[in-house]
């Protein structure tokens, strides 16, 4: 139900308790995080190493971040903190969706008690 048209056929009940439900979904502010985890095999760059012939250390997993404009930043993230990782940026993406549901059911809401008034 993403258009406003999908929340004007239900009830003013059923909005708030589907707006509770997505607040209830929302992860804690402090586990999420921004960037992509990616696994990569690498090269080390030493002379007489294996990496040289073809075979890349790894797998290695990495941490891109987006700053801005050409702007990136990174670093390789431990094998024992992917999971965690993974989850904080699962979460990120999690506390950007549901907020645009919730302020969609807002408006829907204002929307009725305005025209509620002016009758």
């Amino acid at each position: 139900m993403k258009e406003s048209g999908g929340w004007r056929k239900l009830s003013k009940l059923a909005l708030e308790q589907r707006r509770k439900g997505l607040v209830q979904l929302l992860p804690p502010a402090a586990e999420i995080l921004r960037g992509t985890l990616r696994e990569r095999a690498v090269t080390g760059g030493k002379p007489g190493c294996r990496c040289v012939q073809g075979q890349r250390h790894g797998p290695v997993w990495y941490l891109t971040v987006t700053l801005g404009r050409g702007r990136t930043s990174g670093g390789i993230v431990a094998a024992d903190q992917v999971e965690r990782v993974r989850g904080w940026s699962d979460n990120y993406y999690r506390r950007q969706e549901h907020p645009e549901k919730i302020s969609a059911i807002n408006r829907e809401l204002l929307w009725r008690e305005r025209r509620r008034k002016k009758k």
